[in-house]
């Protein structure tokens, strides 16, 4: 009968103990990047800065560790608070959307294009203090035509500079195999699927589904168009 009691008590304490580790997860959040591209091209790859977020949650949610807001959820506080959505948002705004949203970090940042290279670069905000934490932000720079692998590694990056949890080995070898898999979207497919986010977040639907099956067409294999497509009940 002790035996028996003995075992109930640790199994009970194993569930707490792995309750509380879920809980204890950090939660971060990732705010449209500003456009800092010139000229023409800044209103061109505007969408870029939902495109680009969106794609960064992708692959810091891969680590099993980490509590990721989903870019959804930020798109209706943006929505809720009135606040801009026109790539121009400052400390501020990151703070205050990490704080409703429950993370204790904000990730903003800027990306940059000169010809055929992308400039990437994140700060990180303690929704706590509302400071600036020195030191977690990251920074990459490499050719648009690789924009994946480029978001992948500024991910990278924050993750092992905010000093998140490590990624298990079953995880980071799935994440290895789906990257591999997505490595080759083209940059055209990449703009398409930006522009799909941006009139799905002004409730133009039918565009949306349009840009996300134009976005598909330009690279079969590519996930992230078709999930967003089931979303909106539009599935292939």
């Amino acid at each position: 009968m002790r035996l028996k009691t003995l075992s109930t008590a640790i199994a009970g304490l194993a569930l707490m103990a792995s309750t509380g580790f879920a809980q204890s997860n950090p939660t971060v959040a990732v705010l449209y990047l500003n456009n800092a591209a010139l000229g023409a091209q800044n209103a061109e790859l505007a969408p870029l800065s939902k495109g680009i977020a969106d794609m960064l949650i992708s692959s810091l949610a891969a680590n099993p560790g980490v509590r990721v807001v989903e870019r959804d959820r930020i798109q209706a506080i943006l929505d809720e608070q009135k606040l801009a959505t026109d790539g121009k948002l400052d400390q501020a705004t990151s703070v205050r959307v990490g704080k409703i949203v429950g993370a204790r970090h904000m990730i903003a940042g800027t990306f940059m294009t000169e010809k055929d290279v992308m400039k990437i670069s994140l700060r990180v905000f303690d929704t706590e203090t509302s400071e600036l934490v020195r030191g977690a932000g990251a920074e990459e720079t490499g050719k648009t035509d690789a924009i994946m692998a480029l978001i992948d590694k500024v991910a990278a990056k924050l993750n092992t500079n905010l000093k998140l949890p490590m990624i298990p080995a079953q995880a980071r070898e799935q994440h290895a195999a789906d990257m591999k898999r997505q490595a080759k979207v083209p940059f055209q497919a990449v703009m398409l699927y930006s522009r799909a986010l941006d009139e799905k977040d002004h409730g133009n639907k039918e565009k949306a589904v349009t840009l996300f099956n134009q976005a598909i067409a330009a690279f079969p294999n590519y996930e992230a168009p078709k999930k967003e497509l089931q979303k909106l009940g539009a599935g292939l």
